[in-house]
């Protein structure tokens, strides 16, 4: 059985990750999405909130595979959550070549550290590629529509807030 790790913040989750969950999906038996829980910062969601938002979205888009997608949060390497959760795939999503240039490194890392884990890049389509989690939360603290960016249970979520 393939085990993919997908790893984030997702705070909060966009069509951008969304479109980076469906081609993990296609990569895997087991897809585990791993939100990244960082004691510096101070999320916009908690973390059972991103889960939750995240298991609605797996369920209303991949009902098909929903029972083969879990989420855990991970608070160190993101390597070594990957392989804690047997993942022998660490799937991460490219916007642009910025994006690349900094996984590039990431992925030289990754494996020296953990040789048994494949990092595999999944491309942004372009009407995705623009998306940042960074830039919603902007826009929705500034009071605009982030309607055309997230998934309907997400721009529910930021219009509560």
């Amino acid at each position: 059985m393939r085990i993919a790790f997908y790893p984030g913040s997702f705070d909060p989750m966009t069509n951008g990750h969304v479109d980076v969950l469906e081609q993990s999906l296609a990569l895997c038996d087991q897809l585990v999405i791993g939100i990244g829980i960082h004691p510096g910062k101070t999320p916009m969601f908690s973390f059972e909130d991103r889960a939750n938002m995240i298991g609605e979205v797996v369920r209303a888009r991949f009902s098909q595979r929903a029972q083969t997608v879990s989420v855990i949060s991970f608070d160190g390497l993101v390597v070594e959550a990957a392989r804690a959760a047997g993942a022998s795939v660490l799937v991460r999503g490219l916007r642009d070549g910025t994006d690349l240039d900094y996984e590039m490194q990431m992925a030289g890392m990754n494996r020296a550290m953990a040789p048994d884990v494949t990092t595999v890049f999944a491309p942004a389509y372009p009407g995705s590629r623009h998306i940042t989690a960074t830039l919603v939360r902007q826009i929705a603290r500034m009071g605009g529509d982030v309607t055309p960016f997230v998934p309907a249970v997400v721009q529910k979520a930021l219009a509560a807030l």
